[in-house]
């Protein structure tokens, strides 16, 4: 009998020993895990500081960050493929509203609302930019077309009707253009020459910052949340005001960038107690995880974490996760982007590449619990309308609600499958959707579908047709070329061959660009229907308008001698 309870004793002492065992192997492997991490974060020198922990600088939003892949691995999961439900995907989902470029009437918003929230948004960030009613000083900043404060007040009231948070977002280092393209404020660039970033050591930055952030928030008294924006603050450093400070403060550009963010979040947090802030983290990936800690940030902030590749790892984020988790941050969120990010002067959005970005991105939320204690909040799909103040427009809002709406689903249904598509297509009123062609069929019965089949018309026709009448029918290239309509020299019996296929050709393009320019100007105010004609419709078919024009008054001269 005793003997059977010694046996049993060691199995026990056996068990225990086996646990503990296995419990260290954990922690073992846990501790290589973040060892691993570390190893491939690469050094940034002098300039950001001698202990900046990554060297990896934002791009344009174009770009795909190269960092290094390392080991860490999450299923990978392609158009079709379903993989584990992450509870992770069920947090904030905010759509991005670009208001810098092709700002929508806000009868457009009574109807796309509804629509988000009903494709799985639970908010939207606007970004207004110039479209913000700014009053006193301030009203100089005003578009002609911004929204009154009444508009203001209704998109929130809308907002509130669908159950969507709304976040504004309020640039307050870089990508100020729309401030400092003024005379007024050309004392507080960076650099005199460029309008895109505060100078951070002129007082009436701050002050400037403070009188932006207070009527906006003004307007924004059921908001929880602001986004200071902060990325891309180009050329800080490089003004005279900042080189002396770093030489007499024995600082680098990150401290110098953590000292005025710590001043706008100090301001936040003093005027709106329990309002809590977000701000893009490209600028933060530079900065040493000491600096970060020491600056206080991680208990004011949450940074928002971009990147917009159609395929990444998991570990070229994974090693900003490790650094924030490290420097005290309590919550992360993500940005993927459903247009806006492939070209500047891109007109149709391509479907599979947004799509995969938001299954590369679901991965990494899969992973977040391994950089415990930070947590995933949130993820914004961004929809930027331009590159910046000064480029010209990307993808129509309108013309990128199908891919909108294939990656907002993607997000809820932690992948795209079939049961995604349907989703989609049932909603947007489509027959079939194309990821790799990146169009849809059917008639559709979404806000502004009409726009999309007429864009789509234009992005992949007009260009094209118009050479070919150009450049390859025989009859225009032999008896109506540019040498011709110079001396006004031709014969009718020639000309006519080819005249009623051109005039055809003109006069269905001028029709459909007529349908156009009038759906345009239901949702559009009137800069943005001119500038995205000019940029997309007038430099191809003013062609056509000119070879019709000429031949028009090249057949009324019957025949006539060359003109000398």
């Amino acid at each position: 009998m005793a003997c059977q309870r010694s046996t049993k004793l060691n199995l026990l002492r056996l068990a225990v020993l086996l646990v503990v065992a296995l419990a260290g192997i954990k922690f073992l492997l846990r501790d290589s895990l973040t060892l691993e991490l570390h190893r491939h974060i690469p050094k940034d020198s002098g300039f950001w500081g001698d202990t900046g922990d990554t060297g990896q600088g934002a791009g344009p939003r174009s770009q795909a960050l190269e960092l290094p892949v390392a080991k860490i691995t999450a299923p990978r999961q392609g158009p079709g493929q379903q993989g584990p439900k992450d509870s992770s995907a069920t947090e904030m989902r905010l759509v991005h509203l670009d208001l810098k470029g092709a700002a929508p009437k806000v009868s457009y918003l009574e109807q796309l609302f509804p629509l988000l929230s009903r494709l799985g948004a639970n908010g939207v960030l606007i970004e207004y930019e110039d479209m913000f009613p700014f009053k006193g000083e301030l009203e100089v900043l005003r578009s002609p077309y911004a929204y009154s404060e009444e508009d203001i007040d209704w998109i929130q009231q809308l907002a509130e009707l669908h159950k969507l948070e709304v976040v504004p977002l309020v640039q307050t280092f870089g990508h100020v253009e729309f401030i400092l393209k003024h005379e007024k404020y050309q004392h507080l660039r960076e650099v005199e020459r460029f309008p895109n970033s505060f100078n951070p050591h002129v007082p009436d930055t701050l002050a400037l910052l403070k009188s932006l952030l207070s009527q906006v928030m003004e307007k924004h008294r059921r908001s929880s949340w602001i986004h200071i924006g902060a990325d891309e603050v180009f050329h800080l450093g490089e003004g005279m005001d900042s080189k002396s400070w770093m030489s007499h403060n024995r600082g680098d550009v990150g401290t110098m960038y953590l000292k005025h963010i710590k001043q706008v979040l100090g301001f936040l947090a003093a005027r709106y107690r329990g309002l809590r802030a977000l701000m893009w983290d490209d600028m933060l990936r530079k900065i040493s995880t000491g600096a970060l800690r020491e600056s206080g940030i991680a208990k004011q902030v949450s940074p928002v974490v971009w990147f917009y590749a159609p395929d990444f790892e998991v570990e070229q984020i994974g090693q900003f996760l490790a650094k924030y988790a490290e420097s005290g941050f309590e919550a992360v969120w993500f940005a993927s982007a459903f247009k806006g990010t492939t070209g500047p002067a891109q007109a149709w959005p391509p479907l599979n590449h947004h799509v995969r970005n938001q299954l590369s991105w679901l991965r990494v939320m899969q992973a977040v619990p391994r950089f415990a204690p930070l947590r995933f909040q949130g993820i914004v799909l961004t929809g930027w309308q331009r590159y910046d103040h000064y480029s010209v427009l990307c993808e129509l809002l309108p013309v990128g609600i199908p891919s909108l709406a294939a990656c907002l689903q993607t997000l809820v249904h932690g992948g795209f499958m079939e049961e995604t598509r349907r989703k989609v297509l049932d909603v947007l009123g489509f027959q079939s959707l194309q990821l790799e062609q990146g169009t849809c069929e059917g008639r559709g019965a979404f806000p502004g579908v009409e726009i999309y089949h007429m864009v789509e018309q234009v992005n992949g026709h007009l260009k094209e047709s118009v050479q070919k009448a150009l450049e390859e029918e025989s009859g225009i290239k032999g008896w109506f070329s540019p040498y011709h309509r110079k001396h006004q020299f031709g014969n009718p019996r020639n000309m006519e061959s080819f005249g009623s296929k051109l005039l055809k050709l003109h006069e269905d393009w001028e029709s459909l660009v007529r349908e156009l320019r009038a759906q345009l100007e239901s949702i559009y105010f009137p800069d943005t229907v001119e500038e995205w004609m000019e940029e997309n419709v007038n430099p191809y078919l003013d062609q056509l308008r000119d070879l019709v024009r000429d031949y028009r008054a090249i057949i009324r001269l019957n025949a006539r001698p060359k003109a000398s």
